[in-house]
């Protein structure tokens, strides 16, 4: 009897997480598609295209996602945005780290939703100076990494206080707890 019981609680707690993962799976699906039809509207900047939407659905993916999953987002985001040609290799270091940090000052430094906050942090400090070090140079381009700071910036600071505006109203129209 008592195994029959622990064999049924098991099963319940793997339909719980399956379940669990497909609806983070099909919500990170909407947040990617969503920012790609939002992705006609960028700040060309050089050689970057700036995108706000991209880091306002890094943070709205942090908090709602959680780290890993956030950062499938802007990965598959800037993925689709480079095959239709809306993009630049810059997406990639400006956006997944912005996700990866929301996601884990959020789960790890207190669920606040002032986490969304925090995605400049990885856009700026660490995808910012991984273009200027890294990629920019691969690519045969001298731009400097003020230029990156200052690029990514402008886009992350405004999407990052977008996605705090938009989580709030998603919270306070009690949507947030629907789509989880």
């Amino acid at each position: 009897m008592r195994k029959e019981s622990i064999r049924k609680d098991s099963n319940l707690v793997k339909k719980q997480i399956n379940k669990l993962v497909t609806k983070r799976l099909t919500l990170g699906a909407v947040f990617t598609a969503l920012t790609v039809a939002l992705s006609t509207f960028y700040i060309p900047i050089g050689a970057t295209k700036v995108f706000p939407i991209q880091h306002m659905m890094n943070g709205l993916a942090g908090v709602l996602l959680g780290p890993w999953y956030a950062a499938l987002v802007a990965l598959a985001t800037g993925s689709i945005r480079n095959l239709l040609g809306l993009g630049t290799l810059y997406a990639y270091p400006g956006g997944i780290p912005g996700a990866i940090v929301v996601g884990l000052v959020y789960r790890y430094l207190g669920e606040s939703d002032y986490a969304t906050l925090t995605e400049p942090i990885g856009t700026v400090v660490i995808g910012a100076t991984l273009s200027a070090l890294i990629l920019a140079p691969m690519r045969g381009q001298g731009l400097t990494l003020y230029f990156f700071w200052t690029a990514f910036a402008v886009s992350s600071v405004p999407g990052s206080i977008l996605g705090y505006i938009v989580l709030k109203s998603l919270r306070r129209l009690g949507l947030d707890e629907m789509l989880l």
